[in-house]
């Protein structure tokens, strides 16, 4: 698996036109994917979570990213990518939310929280995700086991409780993509459910490293 080229203009650079910003939560890389440690040792493991969250922010194409991390190894791989780097809030909750709010205060009207663990996005895919803008739709991806949430798009607004509404809340974690669906319901959201087998596909499992190629 080949990162896609890492330079990216840096954002005040970006076009007028962009209204959407790409949230990627990273906790980090070098205690990264546990779940892996009998498949992968913890060197191969953090390439190979550095190589996966290279390829998301590749899929973002030219639209601004955010990274949420505290870990220095990330943040001076952000830095390096020319990304804004965000503290993280200590869940992943938390760090989709703060990237919305980074979304808002950049003055983007949307939000795409894209997990860091997806293998086969290429270059650019984040994009029709985006293509939402303000309209009040909630765009889910569910994961290819129909369980989570890799990829989510809301209007920032949502984030926000208008007079007697109720905010959309992020809620990852198992069973998260109909948590989210119910979400989205609650704030009064349409919902549009993408499913790609190229967005949906995250690295969980070690069964998961079968498509992949990966070896120790």
């Amino acid at each position: 698996m080949q990162p896609q080229p890492s330079r990216r203009a840096p954002v005040h650079a970006r076009s007028r036109s962009v209204v959407t910003g790409v949230v990627i939560p990273i906790r980090a890389f070098a205690v990264g994917k546990v779940r892996l440690a009998d498949a992968l040792d913890a060197e191969h493991r953090a390439n190979l979570s550095r190589q996966m969250a290279e390829r998301v922010v590749a899929a973002a194409g030219a639209l601004p990213v955010a990274v949420v991390s505290d870990a220095p190894e990330v943040r001076a791989w952000a830095h390096d990518l020319g990304v804004a780097v965000l503290q993280d809030p200590g869940t992943l909750d938390g760090a989709a939310s703060a990237g919305v709010r980074w979304c808002a205060a950049e003055g983007l009207a949307r939000a795409v929280v894209a997990h860091a663990d997806l293998p086969h996005v290429t270059a650019g895919s984040l994009q029709p995700i985006a293509a939402d803008a303000s309209r009040p739709i909630a765009v889910l991806v569910p994961c290819h086991r129909g369980d989570g949430t890799p990829v989510c798009s809301i209007p920032v607004a949502a984030a926000h409780a208008a007079a007697g509404g109720t905010a959309f809340r992020f809620a990852y974690g198992p069973g998260s993509f109909r948590r989210h669906l119910a979400a989205a319901r609650r704030a009064g959201l349409a919902t549009r459910v993408v499913r790609d087998p190229l967005l949906a596909f995250d690295v969980d499992m070690p069964e998961d490293l079968a498509s992949m190629a990966v070896q120790p």
